[in-house]
């Protein structure tokens, strides 16, 4: 899709981090925003931000992990503006942070329910929508380096993920095959300097844990590791618009050649799972 300029994007998550400057993109490239997040303050002072900038915005309050939610999103977007042309399932949370065997059934659900049910509500509300408007589309899928390399210690992230992943790949090839003028990508970001660490102030009531969590060395170690190598998401936001542009359907923000060859000669090798390298 080479044309922005008058088009519409929707943009899940959009409120802060990665869809906030995707949204921001959008709007530098004269399309109009739909802008949707679950945090509604946020929501606004970004929807207002862009339209003191000149464009055209309309904010939805929106659950992703709730299918009546994204329906009711996708009919907003096409009651004001008539057809949409960019979907960027792009809302996540940053899971558990403990071992598969320890996390509980709620942070499985909250996990799976926001990064991965939320990217597929977005696919089963938009697709066929933009497949009957026949004008060409792009849906780009936010996933991360955890759905392509091993992540331990945070098992409901990594499944979530490489879901998002698998999910993708199908996507491109049903799409493909149809002749379809609609293109899917996948977003597999690495450290980006966003509060998806944070994530957790929007976990719903019902799925917090009894007991609140135990300070976790981990994690600090994460935070310094997102202090000393994280890239700014309008870096992100500026390689989304290039695979659009170029139709291309993986979307690395990082290099990291190196762990996608170690695991995939691993696999072919039989090898047994390594760990990620650091650094």
């Amino acid at each position: 899709m080479q044309q922005f300029e008058g088009r519409v994007a929707v943009v899940t998550g959009g409120a802060s981090g990665i869809g906030r400057a995707l949204a921001t993109r959008f709007a530098a490239e004269g399309m109009r925003v739909v802008l949707a997040d679950v945090e509604r303050d946020a929501l606004e002072a970004t929807a207002a931000e862009l339209r003191d900038g000149g464009a055209e915005v309309l904010a939805v309050e929106t659950d992703v992990s709730s299918a009546e939610s994204v329906e009711a999103l996708a009919d907003r977007a096409y009651e004001a503006f008539g057809a949409v042309h960019v979907v960027c399932n792009n809302a996540g949370v940053g899971g558990a942070n403990v071992a598969a065997y320890r996390a509980t059934l709620a942070d499985w659900e909250w996990t799976l329910g926001v990064n991965l049910w939320g990217v597929i509500h977005g696919v089963r509300a938009f697709v066929p929508r933009m497949l009957d408007g026949g004008e060409e589309g792009h849906v780009v899928n936010t996933a991360s380096i955890a759905g392509l390399t091993p992540l331990a210690g945070n098992a409901p992230y990594g499944v979530s993920k490489a879901g998002v992943v698998a999910l993708s790949e199908a996507l491109y090839l049903e799409l493909e095959r149809r002749g379809a003028p609609v293109r899917a990508s996948v977003l597999c970001p690495g450290i980006v300097n966003t509060n998806i660490l944070d994530s957790g102030r929007n976990r719903p009531e019902a799925l917090r844990n009894p007991e609140p969590p135990r300070p976790d060395p981990a994690q600090e170690r994460l935070r310094d590791e997102f202090a000393r190598s994280a890239i700014a998401p309008a870096e992100v936001a500026a390689t989304v618009i290039e695979a659009i542009r170029d139709q291309r359907f993986w979307i690395l923000t990082h290099d990291i050649d190196s762990w996608i060859r170690r695991r995939s000669e691993g696999i072919l090798s039989r090898a047994n799972p390594q760990a990620r390298p650091r650094g």
